[in-house]
């Protein structure tokens, strides 16, 4: 069982005034104790996750870059987490979804990242933002809050 990561999980579990984030600590213990490399990790996420919790608009206490890059770095190298990187195919996927879909500029990122999964064979979703993937129709999406 391989859940794509979005980055609002990601937020989730590292900033603690982050709604969910007691949620989201369980989910990820409980998924652990169950499966050795449950999560998969595109790039894109590590760079949005540092812009996210970076940002003193969003949260009382952001992380300093510094922290932001190393809690990213941490992610990306755990042995619980398979890097996925974006394709051909998934960029192909992209661009084909865009039109399809009708989808415009605030939409560019989750795109990517949902072709990017999607290309990978990743079919399950861990994401806030059900809304922004389910205009897809192939993924299993699963909220925590």
């Amino acid at each position: 069982m391989l859940y794509g990561i979005d980055t609002t999980f990601l937020v989730q579990l590292e900033i603690l005034e982050a709604p969910g984030n007691a949620a989201a600590t369980r989910w990820l213990d409980t998924m652990l104790s169950r499966h050795d490399q449950p999560l998969a990790l595109a790039p894109q996420v590590l760079t949005e996750f540092i812009h996210a919790t970076t940002d003193p608009k969003r949260f009382v206490r952001p992380l300093t870059i510094e922290q932001a890059v190393e809690r990213a770095q941490h992610w990306w190298e755990s042995v619980e987490v398979r890097p996925t990187y974006p394709t051909l195919d998934s960029t192909r996927l992209t661009l084909s979804w865009l039109r399809q879909h009708r989808l415009g500029r605030k939409r560019l990122l989750d795109t990517q990242l949902a072709a990017t999964y999607y290309a990978a064979g990743i079919g399950r979703l861990l994401t806030l933002n059900a809304a922004d993937f389910s205009v897809f129709g192939v993924f299993q999406i699963e909220t925590i809050d």
